[in-house]
């Protein structure tokens, strides 16, 4: 299957990281946008690359610094002597699948230049709108918020991107393949396209037709209703929110092989699609301590 392809060329290239590698393919199939949170080095850049190279999808890639402004990722006019007016020259947003490097490195100001792209596929620039390509993916890489130089996303920029993951360190087997093989970044060279882009665009309408009976979303509706009124959660999942659940868990079953949806696909989700949604009433946790209590009070069954 093509969905197995993806999974296993990218896992050719991040060593360990099957677990991260499908939920990313995940999001894509869902349509959605992918931000990938962690420390320097892990391989949050290398994963992003090697899901470009997968896709076959045209690609640009930003590198966010704290001097960069909002002209230079959607474009700007400059004036054309022979033609005797301003031209409009389209910036490296403009592209089927833009990487986005330490997306919280760039002011507010930068980073609120992808806001209307992300959730409305295109750019307003000088009083004029303009449509970007598509399918259009936005992959951000972004440094916790402990590291110095870097800026918070807000929420309306978070709920954006339709998944967080994070990767973590290699296990020992993994990391001890990395020291003795090559250099994964050198072997990026090496990988090649493994669906169309239009091959890419029929596997994201067949996660469409996956089937949610109503028992599963029962269970779905449960777990949103519960953030909304358990004292631990500041504030619920949206109906967007809700609505991002369902879509991933569809995809995440088709990734299994299935037509259908099981609880497990909402659970295996929730996480990645809801942590980065959702914050704790009283300072001092984190989104998986909220997760675990979630998916620990709410019953499959009612």
């Amino acid at each position: 299957m093509k969905t197995d392809a993806l999974v296993n060329a990218v896992g050719s290239i991040l060593l360990g990281k099957q677990q991260q590698v499908r939920l990313a393919i995940c999001c894509l199939l869902a349509r959605g946008h992918l931000l990938i949170e962690d420390l320097p080095g892990v391989g949050k850049t290398t994963l992003a690359q090697a899901l470009m190279r997968v896709t076959g999808l045209d690609y640009q890639r930003i590198q966010f610094t704290s001097d960069l402004l909002p002209a230079d990722v959607l474009g700007v006019s400059i004036f054309d002597r022979r033609e005797g007016g301003f031209q409009f020259h389209n910036g490296p947003i403009f592209t089927q699948l833009l990487l986005v490097d330490e997306i919280n490195r760039a002011s507010p100001k930068t980073q609120s230049a992808l806001l209307e792209a992300m959730a409305e596929f295109q750019v307003t620039v000088e009083g004029k709108t303009r449509q970007l390509p598509r399918p259009f993916f936005v992959i951000a890489t972004q440094n916790p918020l402990f590291q110095s130089g870097t800026f918070p996303l807000p929420e309306s920029q978070l709920d954006r991107f339709l998944m967080r993951i994070s990767l973590g360190y290699p296990d020992a087997v993994s990391e001890r393949q990395l020291l003795t093989g090559t250099d994964p970044r050198h072997l990026l060279d090496k990988l090649s396209a493994v669906v169309t882009p239009d091959e890419l665009t029929k596997l994201q309408a067949k996660v469409d037709t996956v089937e949610a009976r109503d028992s599963v979303l029962d269970y779905l509706q449960r777990l949103v209703a519960y953030t909304r009124t358990d004292s631990h959660f500041a504030y619920g999942l949206s109906t967007r929110g809700a609505l991002a659940l369902l879509q991933c868990a569809k995809a995440w079953a088709l990734l299994a092989g299935r037509d259908y949806v099981l609880p497990e696909d909402v659970q295996i989700v929730l996480e990645p699609v809801a942590g980065h949604r959702l914050r704790e009433s009283q300072s001092g946790g984190d989104s998986r301590s909220l997760i675990d209590h979630l998916l620990d009070d709410v019953p499959v069954v009612a």
